[in-house]
């Protein structure tokens, strides 16, 4: 399929409404405190959600975008460029006026092999940021989003397999290699969450390097601190969650929809409601109940070998950074 990039320039803008730079993923990795430090840069603007245009229709990244009525299947094509998903898409970039710099942030593109070729054929000029985590904990801490978000009904345990991505999504690796082989290096920035923890400015200044922009200052800015909460029962939260997790679906049914229906409002007031009236009852506890020593020594090996490379295709000694980093290079491990 020949893609017509979506950067072209309309006659009546001055500059093209379509994002110059993605922030790509992964989730639980400080994307939100990325995109909340730039989107207050006077020269950036990016959509306040999550976009999510270019794997919309990968039913393994966004199975709730996808639905089954009167057995037909509907989802949300993005595979075009003439069809109402792009139009919405163009029109999410022109709503946010004239910057010098448009973003996005999509932090399930990582894990879609067709994310980055139609990122290639439809953005060719932008840049994509991607932040890792130490893999155990960020699939520890997506485990108690998912808790929050009301779809985890079970144990960390048992979620490994009944969530499976959980596990794929601390999968670096393979996806990353599929980034930099579409892209090239030049076009892919890989920040480590824990990096950039320590030292958000240095960061900060890669990424202005990176995406073409002044270096700033950033303690001129509010840095984005998103206190979590745990349920005090957490087995009483799972079976809410059996409930719950129907609700959550409500969600994402508007998702590119430019006309909502009175259906569409009477389920987005029942899951603003459950979300944050019911669900947060059990969600007092300021710290998530340690993990079994044994489901982290197994996490450990385990995402370590799926992750075989990384520290070569980042030219990283990540053991000095992950706590979990088990490499299979042992020449790296001093």
């Amino acid at each position: 399929m020949t893609h017509t990039p979506l950067t072209r320039r309309p006659a009546s803008a001055s500059r093209a409404p379509a994002p110059d730079f993605i922030i790509g993923g992964a989730p639980k990795c400080g994307t939100t405190s990325l995109h909340f430090i730039l989107d207050q840069h006077p020269e950036i603007a990016l959509p306040q959600d999550e976009v999510n245009f270019f794997d919309a229709d990968d039913p393994l990244n966004w199975p709730d975008f996808f639905r089954v009525e009167g057995g037909q299947l509907h989802w949300l094509d993005t595979a075009t460029d003439d069809g109402a998903r792009a139009e919405w898409y163009r029109g999410l970039y022109a709503k946010l006026g004239n910057h010098k710099l448009l973003g996005e942030d999509s932090t399930q593109y990582l894990f879609s092999p067709i994310a980055p070729r139609r990122v290639k054929a439809r953005l060719p000029d932008a840049k994509v940021i991607f932040m890792l985590r130490d893999p155990v904990r960020r699939a520890y801490s997506q485990y108690w989003h998912e808790m929050k978000m009301m779809r985890a009904t079970c144990s960390f345990e048992n979620a490994l397999t009944a969530m499976p991505q959980i596990v794929a999504q601390s999968t670096y690796a393979p996806h990353l290699r599929t980034w930099f082989d579409v892209l090239g290096s030049d076009k892919v920035l890989v920040i480590l969450m824990e990096d950039f923890q320590k030292d958000i400015q240095a960061n900060m200044d890669r990424i202005a390097d990176f995406i073409g922009i002044e270096r700033f200052d950033v303690s001129d800015y509010d840095l984005w601190f998103n206190r979590s909460y745990y349920p005090v029962w957490p087995r009483g939260q799972m079976l809410m969650n059996h409930v719950g997790k129907r609700v959550a679906r409500l969600r994402y049914r508007t998702h590119m929809k430019t006309d909502w229906t009175r259906r569409d409002d009477i389920n987005n007031k029942i899951y603003q409601k459950w979300f944050h009236k019911v669900n947060p009852i059990l969600f007092r506890a300021e710290k998530a109940p340690p993990m079994k020593p044994e489901t982290e020594s197994y996490l450990a090996a385990h995402l370590s070998e799926r992750n075989e490379g990384l520290d070569t295709l980042l030219d990283m000694n990540l053991r000095k950074v992950w706590k979990s980093w088990q490499p299979m290079d042992r020449g790296q491990a001093a």
